[in-house]
């Protein structure tokens, strides 16, 4: 069988990602460009200043990709791009250039959902087995979606309002620790002790989630202690926020890997990446009889890898965009 090669662009945020990827599952080439020391100074990721940043380096990484990969754009097959969720400015420049090089090497334009793609970078580490439970954990998300085949998703549960990764972030800048909030909040929380009492949110029988509770906990013990003239200890805030996050992520989890029957688990999303979450779901796996597989570092977060390896499934299921596809901010995985 001939090897299909997809060219994928992902630009949903503050990196811009160009990636050859071979069958779905080969990564070829990937060029990552970071904004994050841009974006530090402000303490988040400013919306306007991603876009420009996208439009002055876009060019430059598709350069860098056919270089890198020895290839030209004649040989791939098709181009997929992110088209949402993410932020629209963002999405915006990805999609145009995507657009672009449709046009004018007449290959197929493939629309690929930003969190699709962070499912399927599992697939650059071992070929998907069905059906499978899917954990979505990052900035923007906090899902559990069920999948009998190749690129059919059914969500069972979800964030009603903040998502997981938000949540870090909110709680990073209440206890005063540094942009990127998240992955520092995991450093401290393996030098801390789980000293303060924080709730576990949303514990009950559904397969949905809500931080914004135990987020508000944080902000009002950090205001009594402010009140009191007693100091938080960072670490120890951090250490109880986080177990009472993969307390209740990998409960939930669990509880449908039992109730669905499944087998094969797979972490999705730049939180996957959290070493206290990885720790916790390795040890149930053993514990429990079920395949996990996360992706690598390189893999959680936004990268055009994943854009790829989803876009060559897409692909074969016909999932053909026209030059009229456009960006949206938010979208339903389907």
């Amino acid at each position: 069988m001939k090897d299909t090669y997809i060219l994928a662009i992902e630009s949903s945020c503050d990196e811009t990602s160009m990636s050859i990827i071979k069958n779905g599952t080969d990564d070829v080439a990937t060029i990552i460009l970071s904004q994050m020391d841009t974006h530090a100074s402000f303490g988040g990721v400013v919306p306007e200043i991603a876009s420009r940043m996208h439009v002055e380096s876009i060019t430059m990484v598709l350069d860098d990709l056919l270089t890198k990969a020895n290839m030209k754009l004649d040989d791939v097959d098709a181009i997929a791009v992110t088209y949402g969720p993410g932020l629209i400015g963002s999405l915006l420049i990805g999609l145009q250039c995507a657009k672009t090089l449709a046009m004018i090497t007449k290959k197929p334009l493939i629309p690929v959902h930003h969190i699709a793609g962070h499912i399927y970078a599992n697939n650059l580490v071992k070929r998907l087995e069905f059906p499978l439970l899917a954990l979505v954990v990052s900035g923007g998300h906090t899902e559990l979606v069920y999948m009998k085949e190749d690129y059919s998703f059914e969500k069972i549960g979800g964030t009603l309002d903040d998502a997981v990764g938000e949540a870090y972030d909110k709680v990073a800048r209440v206890i005063g620790i540094p942009y990127p909030g998240g992955p520092n909040v995991d450093k401290l929380a393996h030098v801390g002790k789980d000293s303060y009492n924080l709730p576990l949110p949303l514990d009950d029988d559904t397969y949905n989630f809500s931080f914004s509770g135990l987020k508000s906990a944080v902000i009002n013990l950090k205001h009594n202690l402010d009140q009191r003239g007693e100091k938080v200890i960072p670490e120890d805030l951090a250490t109880s926020f986080q177990n009472r996050v993969v307390e209740i992520l990998t409960k939930k989890t669990l509880k449908a890997i039992k109730e669905y029957n499944i087998k094969h688990l797979i972490v999705a999303g730049g939180v996957a990446a959290n070493k206290g979450l990885r720790e916790r779901l390795e040890v149930l796996s053993k514990e429990n009889d079920f395949e996990l597989i996360m992706p690598p570092m390189k893999y959680c977060t936004d990268n055009a890898a994943m854009i790829g390896a989803a876009g060559f499934y897409a692909y074969q299921k016909g999932r053909i965009a026209g030059l009229d596809l456009n960006a949206k901010a938010t979208d339903k995985l389907q």
